[in-house]
């Protein structure tokens, strides 16, 4: 069971706009072997930014 958690790990995406609201999601490895960077609505600014993966 521990082999799909290495290849979906859980990561976390913080805002890039400093509010400190964070999102989490599962990616895949294979198709996104550096870090994430995803614009997603942030509830605080009310409206879209990009979030990066957190570590």
């Amino acid at each position: 069971m521990a082999k799909s958690t290495d290849i979906r790990p859980v990561v976390k995406l913080k805002s890039t706009a400093g509010t400190g609201y964070t999102y989490v999601t599962r990616k895949n490895r294979r198709n996104d072997p550096d870090r994430l960077v995803l614009r997603k609505y942030d509830p605080v600014v009310r409206r879209h930014v990009e979030f990066k993966e957190e570590r």
